[in-house]
């Protein structure tokens, strides 16, 4: 507002900065990066530090922008544990041109490398591959940075959504990689990033805007499995009925079968087997760009000794990663953007990863809301050490 002065951060509003210990020696690797062009050498904000002060704005909803990043780096005891001296505006303005957000790629690897499985669905026991979930999700979609997430693009015409594309780890309950891309088809839609990042050995679980059988041909020459649920509307024929097991009727399985699609004009290069479940039909209304749908799952897999019941369930776990998404979009930063451009976004993006990871790591838990808010109320005063270390107590005690 107009007049009215920011409310300054004060040094007690800032706690909890010991929990920064762990990721000094981790992010130390980075404090040279993007020096090369201080030939003069009076660079004063160096890239392991950036990441700690945006790491301090995901968790502390007092740091609400950059410019209270700026206030925080003024205080002695963010300076002490973070390591940094005092980062003026443009200095944290130029980082995101300076740093170059790839690097950051490792960092999250190596962080995830601690993060232990959590317990996994005990009829997934079979299932040898690691479990990922394919999916995309629009930062357009962040409740308070919609304006921020729309940019020119580069030839000045047009605006540019951001697209997160995402694989997440069932097991880890991690996200394993991010992509970000402007919103759109050719090389930025959802499949053809998918065709760029698969690895061999992983399980992917997707929805049917990934409904392509070149990516499915793909994934097997990969020595990997899918679970796909494909359109309503696909046109195949059945040339073998497999039996259904009592349990699978009990889960809703209505047919399970091999089948061919004489139709297509790429056709899969594998046998491909298609499980139909119940499910409940849905009519879009209003202003909705939604698809209606009839009410049957139907399923593409090139897995063939694994259970219908199970290839349902596979695709039931999709949730997890719907539920990760709220999550995440509200550490990534609900109240804005701290960059506008695609680099930054990466950077912020990564981080909030880590922060993720962090939480994973001190409570040997999923991330959920309720625990971040109590991080939240740690890193602003309001809990005590105390208080936290019992949130932490209790949430591993559930597990036991």
């Amino acid at each position: 507002m107009a007049g009215k002065e920011r409310e300054k951060i004060r040094e007690q509003d800032i706690t909890g900065l010991k929990f920064f210990d762990r990721l000094a020696p981790l992010l130390e690797r980075l404090h040279d990066v993007g020096c090369e062009r201080d030939r003069a050498g009076n660079r004063e904000l160096f890239y392991d530090q950036y990441c700690m002060l945006v790491l301090l704005y995901l968790f502390n909803p007092i740091v609400t922008s950059l410019h209270g990043i700026q206030q925080a780096s003024e205080l002695a005891n963010v300076q002490k544990k973070l390591g940094c001296s005092r980062a003026s505006m443009g200095s944290l303005s130029e980082a995101t041109g300076v740093f170059d957000a790839e690097i950051l790629k490792e960092i999250v690897a190596e962080l995830g490398e601690d993060v232990k499985p959590l317990a996994r669905d005990a009829r997934l026991k079979d299932i040898k591959a690691t479990i990922e979930l394919v999916d995309g999700t629009l930062i357009a979609a962040l409740p308070r940075i919609m304006e921020a997430s729309w940019l020119k693009s580069q030839t000045g015409s047009g605006m540019v959504k951001w697209r997160l594309h995402t694989h997440f780890e069932v097991d880890r309950h991690i996200p394993s990689r991010m992509d970000l891309t402007p919103d759109g088809g050719g090389p930025h839609s959802e499949r053809a990033v998918m065709e760029r990042t698969i690895e061999p050995d992983r399980l992917y679980v997707m929805d049917r805007g990934y409904v392509k059988f070149v990516l499915f041909n793909t994934i097997v020459a990969a020595k990997s499995s899918y679970v796909c649920r494909l359109h309503d509307n696909s046109v195949y024929d059945a040339i073998e009925e497999r039996e259904l097991t009592e349990a699978d009727r009990e889960d809703g399985v209505l047919s399970d079968q091999i089948v061919r699609f004489s139709h297509s004009k790429a056709k899969p290069d594998h046998p491909l087997r298609l499980v139909c479940i119940q499910g409940t039909p849905h009519t879009c209304r209003g202003k909705s760009r939604g698809v209606d749908s009839d009410g049957i799952l139907r399923i593409a897999t090139n897995l063939l000794d694994v259970p219908a019941e199970i290839i349902g369930l596979l695709f039931r776990h999709r949730w997890a990663v719907e539920i990760f998404f709220r999550f995440f979009k509200h550490v990534l930063g609900c109240r804005h953007l701290l960059s506008h451009n695609e680099n930054g976004i990466e950077i912020q993006t990564y981080c909030a990863i880590i922060a993720c990871m962090l939480i994973s790591l001190w409570t040997g838990r999923k991330p959920t809301l309720r625990t971040y808010e109590m991080i939240c109320f740690y890193f602003c005063g309001l809990a005590s050490e105390d208080e936290l270390l019992s949130h932490i107590t209790k949430l591993k005690a559930q597990d036991a």
